[in-house]
């Protein structure tokens, strides 16, 4: 199995299908708890519209919310945002808080292995982990990656 990452911000709609298209993604797993992006810009990457072009392009849909921080743990990276004046879009890095509360309160008791096991056994080849943000550092994904290639040394490529 190989993994990828992927984000919306400041990708067009034929840019972002076309990363893809271009690496024969075959599951796309949306890690986003909210899985709606406001304004027009970006409104083809809302759950409806995503799934009807996924299902167009051959590429299983998976809803992933467990892997997706809760409210909680997204203020605390709203705070960093604001303390480090930088608005979401413009997001380098994650916080610490909401890094260690993502780590202890999401991936702590993820099990990754069933998660793996079920892609595997619905004939997932490439995978491609799906969030908002452009930069993965700046994205929850950044650290299921992480997961993924320090415990199962699954090496994943960042769109």
């Amino acid at each position: 199995m190989k993994s990828f990452t992927i984000g919306v911000y400041n990708s067009t709609k034929q840019e972002f299908f076309g990363k893809l298209s271009d690496n024969k993604i075959d599951t796309f797993c949306d890690i986003r708890q909210r899985r709606g992006v406001r304004g027009a810009q970006y409104a083809f990457v809302n759950s409806q519209r995503l799934q009807e072009t996924l299902k167009e392009l051959n590429i299983n849909y998976w809803h992933v919310a467990n892997l997706a921080p809760q409210k909680e743990i997204r203020e605390l990276q709203k705070k960093a945002d604001l303390a480090n004046k930088e608005a979401k879009r413009q997001r380098k890095n994650l916080g610490e808080a909401f890094t260690s509360e993502y780590k202890n309160r999401v991936l702590k008791d993820f099990d990754f292995q069933v998660f793996l096991n079920e892609l595997e056994d619905n004939g997932a080849n490439r995978i491609a982990l799906f969030c908002v943000e452009e930069k993965p550092e700046a994205c929850h994904r950044s650290l299921v990656s992480d997961r993924l290639r320090n415990d199962f040394n699954l090496e994943t490529i960042h769109q």
